[in-house]
């Protein structure tokens, strides 16, 4: 193509119109610059050499040979070739300083519009799991994933195939150095909060330049900065909170044991009265001064079981039992909480015995059906459920309540620890959770709740599954 516009240029001027060689040798720069302009140096080179081959051969006497006679025309000649090349190089750098510079701004550009979707996580467990999705969508990379110095957990933007070697994202976290294989591309840059490193980000496909990535790595590290301190905030003002909760804690028992008190006092009065009342009155005060009592007996059980948990004062006899006794007799004492919810037990065949103190684990399960029961409407079921993995019986129970967010779920074992959406709805001493985590952990297991807002909460612990020599001391 360049090429035909030199010949273009040559046919027009030495067939058509003829004008004198300086008018030729302009011509022929300006198609060589706007050449060098529109396709770059490599079309522009030999196109100045064709362009002077051409300039000697039908403009610089004797026309018709490659022979110069004048040393003037030589001269001409050789600052046509030169003024032509430095012309094509400088066009050249022009067009690449402002396609470097287009780029630069394209960055920038996604820079600014990553660093407002950082904003819109709302803590840290919700960062970083956006964090992989915002890079991948922002900088169009296969894949991105992140490390954070200290866990475990490397968070990905997803893809069946995982392109970032969790080895690699590790050990740039540990040693601070930027990683780029163009061979495999891939790059992985550390997160700097000064001279600290508090993880690594990892891009699969075309990365940015390395400028960006570097402005990336300390974009992220700010923001995962700045959501833990917001989440060391919350936690402190949580923590101020369940002082003041705590404090409250008095007039709380207090109240919930008045009520039932209240109630058998109002019972026994009018039983003592001597107004004339018919059995099926009376009855009903028993009834009253009966349920109540149950009441009261459960508040009091809560606060000695706290008391003697706190206190290392639980010894457990630690038998095989199976786990189908615990729920039996959990759901025999919380029928009174699930009258209105429909509970769903899920045990498979052959389930093998764990090992247990069987008072202790029905009680575990007794405050998570009343917790299941509390915290979801009228109507919903409960489900209970338990499979055995990698050695453990893990058993379940899920509600369709009102869920759990992840903040939250840090804190709702903590002792006295309400949750916020539901603390004024149900009544209660933020006791029930407190005393399950501290049943299980005495037990050597481990209890954990997964949740979802608006679709319910599962609480799950695990217990040793009892071996055969576990069996064999039980029948001695």
């Amino acid at each position: 193509m360049s090429g035909l516009i030199i010949l273009a240029i040559v046919g027009l001027y030495f067939k058509y119109i003829h004008v004198n060689p300086t008018t030729v040798a302009l011509s022929l720069l300006l198609g060589i610059l706007i050449v060098s302009a529109a396709w770059g140096l490599r079309y522009a080179v030999p196109m100045s050499i064709l362009a002077a081959l051409c300039f000697n051969f039908f403009f610089l006497p004797p026309i018709g040979t490659l022979t110069i006679a004048d040393t003037q025309n030589w001269v001409a000649l050789i600052a046509f070739l030169t003024t032509s090349l430095v012309a094509g190089q400088l066009s050249e750098r022009a067009r690449r300083e402002a396609r470097e510079s287009k780029r630069r701004r394209v960055e920038a550009e996604k820079l600014y519009a990553f660093s407002q979707s950082l904003l819109l996580a709302g803590n840290t467990v919700e960062l970083l799991k956006a964090i992989p999705a915002h890079v991948s969508e922002v900088f169009g990379a296969r894949e991105a994933a992140v490390h954070i110095a200290g866990r475990d957990r490397i968070y990905r933007s997803g893809g069946e195939i995982e392109q970032l070697p969790s080895a690699e994202l590790k050990e740039v976290s540990a040693r601070g150095e930027l990683l780029m294989d163009a061979e495999q591309k891939r790059s992985i840059v550390p997160l700097r909060m000064g001279v600290r490193t508090v993880g690594s980000l990892g891009l699969s496909g075309d990365a940015p330049s390395r400028e960006t990535l570097e402005a990336l790595g300390g974009l992220i590290a700010i923001a995962i900065e700045r959501a833990n301190a917001v989440e060391t905030l919350m936690r402190n003002e949580a923590s101020r909170e369940g002082e003041r909760l705590r404090s409250a804690l008095l007039d709380s028992i207090t109240h919930e044991f008045r009520t039932p008190l209240t109630s058998i006092k109002a019972s026994v009065t009018s039983l003592k009265s001597d107004a004339a009342m018919n059995d099926e009155q009376r009855r009903d005060f028993v009834d009253i001064i009966d349920e109540e009592s149950d009441r009261l007996n459960r508040l009091i059980g809560s606060a000695v079981e706290m008391a003697q948990l706190d206190a290392n004062e639980v010894r457990l006899e630690l038998e095989p039992h199976q786990i189908r006794e615990a729920i039996d007799a959990a759901l025999e004492h919380s029928a009174s909480w699930i009258v209105e919810h429909p509970v769903d037990v899920r045990l498979p065949e052959g389930l093998p015995p764990a090992i247990m103190d069987l008072a202790w684990i029905e009680k575990v399960l007794q405050h998570l059906v009343e917790n299941a029961a509390k915290y979801s409407s009228p109507g919903q079921p409960i489900f209970i459920s338990s499979e055995v993995r990698n050695g453990s019986l893990i058993t379940s129970v899920a509600d369709r309540g009102a869920g759990i967010d992840d903040l939250e779920r840090s804190m709702i074992f903590d002792k006295f620890y309400r949750g916020q959406r539901q603390r004024d709805r149900v009544h209660g001493t933020g006791m029930g959770l407190a005393i399950v985590k501290a049943i299980v952990e005495a037990h050597g297991g481990h209890i954990e709740v997964t949740s979802q807002l608006g679709s319910g909460s599962v609480f799950s612990f695990d217990l040793r599954v009892a071996s055969p020599r576990d069996m064999a001391n039980r029948n001695v």
